[in-house]
Protein backbone atom coordinates (compact mmCIF):
# COMPACT_ATOMS: atom_id res chain seq x y z
CA UNK A 1 0.00 0.00 0.00
CA UNK A 2 1.51 3.34 -1.01
CA UNK A 3 1.73 6.32 1.35
CA UNK A 4 -0.56 8.45 -0.81
CA UNK A 5 -3.35 5.91 -0.90
CA UNK A 6 -6.31 6.89 1.24
CA UNK A 7 -5.38 10.59 1.36
CA UNK A 8 -7.65 13.18 -0.18
CA UNK A 9 -6.25 16.19 -1.96
CA UNK A 10 -7.37 19.48 -0.43
CA UNK A 11 -7.91 22.22 -2.98
CA UNK A 12 -8.31 25.86 -1.95
CA UNK A 13 -11.79 27.28 -2.51
CA UNK A 14 -12.53 30.61 -4.15
CA UNK A 15 -14.12 33.28 -1.95
CA UNK A 16 -17.30 33.23 -4.09
CA UNK A 17 -17.71 29.48 -3.49
CA UNK A 18 -17.21 29.92 0.25
CA UNK A 19 -19.72 32.78 0.46
CA UNK A 20 -22.37 30.79 -1.39
CA UNK A 21 -22.46 28.32 1.50
CA UNK A 22 -23.33 31.04 4.02
CA UNK A 23 -26.84 32.24 4.84
CA UNK A 24 -28.00 35.82 5.44
CA UNK A 25 -30.95 36.96 7.51
CA UNK A 26 -31.04 40.52 6.23
CA UNK A 27 -32.58 43.18 8.43
CA UNK A 28 -34.66 45.86 6.74
CA UNK A 29 -32.67 48.47 8.67
CA UNK A 30 -29.09 48.75 7.35
CA UNK A 31 -26.28 48.20 9.83
CA UNK A 32 -23.98 50.34 7.69
CA UNK A 33 -24.66 53.83 6.39
CA UNK A 34 -22.50 55.77 3.96
CA UNK A 35 -22.31 59.57 3.82
CA UNK A 36 -22.28 60.03 0.04
CA UNK A 37 -21.24 63.70 0.27
CA UNK A 38 -17.98 62.62 1.94
CA UNK A 39 -17.62 59.72 -0.49
CA UNK A 40 -17.69 62.05 -3.49
CA UNK A 41 -14.60 63.86 -2.16
CA UNK A 42 -12.59 60.68 -1.62
CA UNK A 43 -9.69 60.52 -4.09
CA UNK A 44 -8.83 56.81 -3.65
CA UNK A 45 -12.14 55.07 -2.80
CA UNK A 46 -10.47 52.05 -1.11
CA UNK A 47 -13.86 50.52 -0.24
CA UNK A 48 -14.25 49.58 -3.91
CA UNK A 49 -11.16 47.39 -3.78
CA UNK A 50 -10.94 46.12 -0.21
CA UNK A 51 -14.47 44.98 0.68
CA UNK A 52 -14.18 41.16 0.48
CA UNK A 53 -17.90 40.81 -0.30
CA UNK A 54 -17.93 43.46 -3.04
CA UNK A 55 -20.62 45.55 -1.34
CA UNK A 56 -19.24 48.78 -2.83
CA UNK A 57 -19.33 49.43 -6.58
CA UNK A 58 -18.73 52.45 -8.75
CA UNK A 59 -21.69 53.60 -10.85
CA UNK A 60 -20.47 56.42 -13.03
CA UNK A 61 -18.75 58.76 -10.59
CA UNK A 62 -20.77 57.62 -7.57
CA UNK A 63 -20.04 54.86 -5.04
CA UNK A 64 -23.09 52.66 -4.55
CA UNK A 65 -23.34 50.53 -1.42
CA UNK A 66 -25.47 47.45 -0.75
CA UNK A 67 -25.40 46.05 2.81
CA UNK A 68 -27.34 42.86 2.07
CA UNK A 69 -24.27 40.76 1.20
CA UNK A 70 -22.03 42.17 3.94
CA UNK A 71 -19.84 39.64 5.77
CA UNK A 72 -19.56 41.96 8.81
CA UNK A 73 -15.75 42.14 8.80
CA UNK A 74 -15.58 45.89 9.43
CA UNK A 75 -12.93 46.50 6.77
CA UNK A 76 -14.85 49.39 5.20
CA UNK A 77 -15.01 51.45 8.38
CA UNK A 78 -11.30 50.95 9.05
CA UNK A 79 -10.02 51.82 5.58
CA UNK A 80 -12.32 54.77 4.77
CA UNK A 81 -10.07 57.86 4.75
CA UNK A 82 -13.09 60.21 4.77
CA UNK A 83 -14.84 58.72 7.83
CA UNK A 84 -17.92 58.41 5.61
CA UNK A 85 -18.98 55.01 6.95
CA UNK A 86 -21.02 54.40 10.07
CA UNK A 87 -20.85 50.71 10.94
CA UNK A 88 -22.31 48.53 13.67
CA UNK A 89 -23.29 44.88 13.91
CA UNK A 90 -26.79 43.95 12.73
CA UNK A 91 -29.49 43.37 15.32
CA UNK A 92 -29.12 40.14 17.26
CA UNK A 93 -29.90 37.11 15.13
CA UNK A 94 -29.62 39.06 11.87
CA UNK A 95 -26.86 39.30 9.29
CA UNK A 96 -24.58 36.56 8.08
CA UNK A 97 -24.59 33.00 9.43
CA UNK A 98 -21.38 31.28 8.45
CA UNK A 99 -21.52 27.67 7.28
CA UNK A 100 -18.24 25.80 7.62
CA UNK A 101 -19.16 22.64 5.75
Amino acid sequence: MSQDQGKTEVKPMKIDDILQRDVWDVDLEPHITVDSSKCEKCPTKPCLYLCPAGCYILAGEKVVFSYEGCVECGTCRVICPMNAITWHYPKSGRGIMYRFT
